[in-house]
């Protein structure tokens, strides 16, 4: 299904300055600026929601999203991590699994992971034996996926009671996001340039934004029962950028809550994508329209920095 393609949707990033200041250092904020870890942390650690946007396929995404709950684990024992990677009618086996209850090869099977992410299992095991070892909870957040690609096929009015039970109630459903609404058609033309299709935009939208409905009301859930914790989200990248997606989502159903603030990260983006954005467009005397920024930090692990072009020398 193509609207599947939609959490790795294409974005524009800064180009990332190699400061002199914080060497090797992986952190960058939102205009491209190298930071130290420690700094980064710290801020991190304040937030009650913090956002991993990965590229589902990319090994060193989820090497760096370990080495970051890792770090933010021993600032905070309290600590939860949600996975758009499971779907909601399992969470009773990532819960069995955590406890000691069923075996990994057993969550595998009763999760229908294989069918229903798919991605190499390697890539996520060490999350989630380490939530397991350290009593982290995991929440299962995504919609399951027979009920989406309905949305996608005839729309949220065509859905049964029994798929009404695992997303949001439809009142929660919010479509009237206009800036969301122009960038998933964007993508949703680039995917079918030159392709017939006979399926329905308005139905296309509605499956991408219950995804992201579902993922923020099960934080959200999480999160009013457990007024203690913080969460790691760990999902693609079309899901975080913006806020748009999920962020936007969560904040509205805890924008009342006390202390409440987010953070997003994304990993790693390539050359290409990161020198999409010129720096004409960064500067701030220039009238270019304001927005939220596509992310609060970017991690380029060591392998991702090769190549990306230092803008203090216009040295690769």
């Amino acid at each position: 299904m193509s609207w599947l393609l939609l959490g790795s949707v294409l974005w524009a990033a800064p180009t990332i300055a190699h400061s002199p200041n914080v060497p090797s250092s992986p952190w960058h904020s939102s205009q491209g600026d190298r930071l130290s870890p420690d700094q980064v942390l710290h801020d991190l650690a304040q937030s009650t929601v913090i956002y991993l946007g990965e590229t589902h396929d990319n090994p060193a995404d989820h090497q760096a999203q370990l080495q970051i709950i890792q770090a933010l684990q021993q600032r905070h024992s309290q600590l939860a991590i949600a996975m758009e990677m499971f779907q909601r009618p399992y969470q009773e086996s990532l819960t069995q699994y955590l406890a000691g209850h069923i075996s990994e090869t057993e969550l595998l099977q009763q999760t229908q992971y294989e069918q229903r992410w798919g991605f190499p299992w390697q890539y996520y095991a060490p999350i989630v034996q380490f939530a397991k070892a350290q009593q982290l909870p995991i929440i299962a957040l995504n919609t399951p996926s027979e009920v989406t690609r309905q949305v996608a096929q005839t729309g949220l009015d065509s859905l049964s009671p029994e798929a009404l039970q695992w997303i949001p109630p439809l009142s929660e459903i919010d479509l009237n996001h206009a800036a969301y609404r122009q960038r998933i058609q964007e993508v949703f033309n680039s995917i079918h340039q030159g392709h017939s299709f006979s399926g329905n935009f308005d139905y296309f939208f509605q499956a991408q934004v219950l995804w992201d409905e579902t993922m923020a009301d099960s934080i959200a859930s999480f999160l009013n029962t457990h007024p203690g914790y913080h969460v790691v989200v760990l999902a693609g990248q079309g899901h975080i950028i913006y806020g748009d997606g999920i962020p936007s989502r969560v904040a509205r159903r805890l924008q009342n809550r006390r202390g409440f603030q987010q953070r997003s990260l994304l990993l790693n983006p390539d050359e290409l994508t990161l020198n999409e954005l010129s720096p004409d467009a960064l500067s701030p005397d220039k009238a270019i329209p304001r927005r939220e920024p596509v992310a609060d930090y970017f991690w380029l692990s060591s392998t991702a920095k090769e190549g990306i072009t230092d803008s203090s020398t216009g040295d690769r």
